[in-house]
């Protein structure tokens, strides 16, 4: 049987910050009718970017993440604002992330990135032939370095732990598994260069 959804007995914001609320939502267990607390992370919409260029290179990005305390290697990412539509936050943080432009963005979905405590989705778009269109245009709080790498090697990187972020797995996920399966010609140790009309 399905898990029956909880009785929402209350729900307030705690606290505002840059890029996310605290939300507190007291709920009642259908199951055995007793009420607890629970704490909501309230953020905007999130995107995620997979940059390939024409010669099949994946435009990565290395940045210090302050959850680990360490350096990644990620996808180019971030806030959907309210006035954005997601394609639109994924053009601007493909741009201001790297200097890259796109030729065309494919909608490859959306994930709830820990559903157990946010209440957002990340979205996931492919940028087709992506081409170098200037500096990139960094805010205070980033310090990112452009890495280029062949699309044929990411399964390599997330497979030998350079790639560990969650949502950066999911997106190539969606590609390899998905998005190329789709195109019938998925193949997880593909030649280094799938027909380029897939890209």
């Amino acid at each position: 049987m399905i898990p029956k959804t909880w009785t929402i007995i209350s729900s307030h914001l705690d606290k505002s910050y840059r890029v996310f609320h605290l939300r507190t939502d007291r709920a009642r267990s259908p199951r055995i009718n007793e009420t607890h607390e629970f704490f909501v992370l309230e953020s905007s919409p999130w995107v995620n970017v997979i940059p390939v260029t024409p010669a099949n290179e994946v435009v990565l990005v290395q940045q210090y993440r302050h959850g680990i305390r360490n350096v990644t290697l990620e996808i180019p990412g971030g806030l959907v604002d309210p006035s954005d539509l997601p394609e639109d936050a994924a053009r601007r943080e493909l741009w201001e992330e790297t200097g890259y432009r796109e030729e065309s963005l494919v909608p490859l979905g959306t994930v709830h990135p820990n559903p157990a405590i946010q209440n957002n989705l990340c979205y996931t778009f492919l940028a087709r032939n992506v081409f170098p269109a200037g500096e990139q245009n960094q805010d205070d709080r980033e310090d990112i370095r452009v890495i280029l790498r062949p699309l044929s090697e990411i399964p390599r990187l997330i497979s030998a732990g350079e790639i560990t972020h969650s949502l950066v797995i999911v997106a190539f996920y969606r590609y390899f598994v998905e998005y190329l399966r789709a195109n019938s010609i998925f193949n997880w140790n593909y030649a280094a260069r799938p027909p380029s009309k897939y890209l």
